[in-house]
């Protein structure tokens, strides 16, 4: 018998199809299936009425006179459309003629297009709203808050750093180095300099053992990042955690840590599963906007290396419909073999990071123990194989490719969104 599986691809999915002795596993985490007993808005609104640890939003914002606000980029799937309104209704329902700035939290990412923001945020917010977004290699917009415990300087957006309230808006899933997403991360990466990026994300940070998925107490990015938005005073979080259709099933608001401790706890029993081991181990970012680029999709196949017996192969569907995702990630990924693009990143010395250095960083230590093939429709495969990775057009192409690797016999693991699911032991 044949088992068809839809995994994950830009806005839509691919088959997969795997005869049923070969298939050891689905994994995918409850959180995708998971369905709450009220809607979308009264999460969101109940929430907000009550917040963790911390004073509505609306009390907080009574006698400010400036609100930055900060929310996700294009490469998030915060669902802004829906949760901006709400915040931006708390807000002036304490102080109705307060100012208020969006700050979009790019890291290092390119800018957020206009069209891209009417697609995230809605026109209303667009036409109506001063939506300002962080330009991480324009020095003058940032400035100096000192020390972060790693050692390495801290620069900030000035706007955050200059305003009454500080609010951030995100979401939360494990991520593949820094523990889990949503809450701190606002602020680091989101809207840090380049140099606070670029050390905070290190060859000896992200090779650190407890800078994992899952792992927070004494992960060294964690604790720059958490140190960076104490500093900041972020007054006021809110955070939501989505499932497998990018809907909102719970939300979390207040107090920048418990909250955020909350939804990490609400995440982390939904999402947690014991590694299962397999010869063949597909995966996906769970499709659009996370699959947009290579640069996004060490993320899924971290998960993947957590499900894979020794020697096996990884399957990755990434559509890439955006390309390589970054120039510094595309020349370091295609330096040369995994050993050599290891070997050089390994000897930069933290202050001199080099942008989207984690990424070929972690593909390396993955690639010098797997094999790994990449179904893109959208990337040029001949700069596939410049990457060590091997091209497929289809997910089923891609498992005939891993047969005659593996054997006939091998055991296939199928994790649909390898972002979603947190395999520990």
């Amino acid at each position: 018998m044949i088992k068809e599986i839809r995994i994950p691809y830009y806005t839509g999915t691919l088959p997969l199809h795997v005869k049923e002795e070969n298939l050891k596993a689905v994994v995918t985490a409850e959180m995708h299936h998971f369905t709450p007993d009220k809607g979308e808005t009264e999460l969101i609104r109940e929430a907000l009425e009550h917040p963790i640890g911390s004073l509505r939003l609306r009390e907080l914002a009574s006698g400010k006179k400036r609100v930055v606000l900060v929310t996700s980029d294009h490469t998030r799937a915060v669902p802004s459309k829906l949760t901006l309104p709400i915040l931006l209704e708390e807000i002036r329902a304490g102080n109705p003629g307060v100012d208020i700035t969006i700050l979009i939290a790019t890291g290092l990412h390119r800018a957020t297009t206009e069209a891209e923001q009417r697609r995230m945020f809605g026109d209303t917010i667009v036409d109506r709203e001063k939506i300002v977004i962080n330009d991480a290699f324009r020095p003058e917009d940032f400035i100096s808050m000192g020390t972060l415990p790693s050692g390495a300087g801290f620069h900030v957006n000035k706007l955050a750093a200059q305003c009454d309230l500080l609010v951030t808006e995100g979401f939360i899933e494990p991520h593949f180095f820094a523990g889990f997403s949503g809450g701190r991360k606002s602020i680091l990466p989101g809207i840090c300099s380049q140099e606070t990026v670029n050390e905070n994300h290190s060859f000896r940070a992200i090779a650190h053992p407890l800078a994992a998925a899952g792992r927070l107490e004494g992960n060294p990015i964690h604790e720059d990042m958490l140190e960076a938005a104490r500093r900041m005073n972020v007054q006021f979080t809110f955070n939501v955690a989505l499932n497998g259709d990018k809907r909102v099933v719970a939300a979390f608001a207040g107090d920048l840590e418990q909250s955020h401790a909350a939804g990490v706890e609400f995440i982390r029993r939904l999402s947690q599963c014991p590694p299962i081991k397999g010869d063949i181990v597909i995966t996906s970012n769970g499709g659009y906007p996370l699959d947009q680029n290579l640069y996004q999709s060490p993320k899924a196949v971290a998960t993947a290396e957590a499900c894979c017996a020794e020697g096996g192969v990884i399957i990755m569907c990434c559509s890439c419909a955006d390309g390589m995702g970054g120039a510094n990630f595309e020349r370091l990924i295609t330096l040369g073999t995994p050993e050599e693009i290891d070997a050089f990143l390994s000897a930069i010395p933290p202050k001199e990071t080099i942008a989207e250095q984690w990424c070929p960083q972690i593909y390396a230590r993955i690639l010098k123990k797997h094999r790994v093939i990449l179904v893109t429709t959208y990337l040029d495969h001949e700069l596939v194989r410049k990457t060590n990775m091997i091209p497929a057009s289809s997910p089923d192409e891609a498992l005939a490719l891993a047969y005659g690797m593996k054997g006939a016999d091998a055991r296939v693991v199928v994790i649909p969104d390898g972002v979603a699911v947190l395999a520990v032991g």
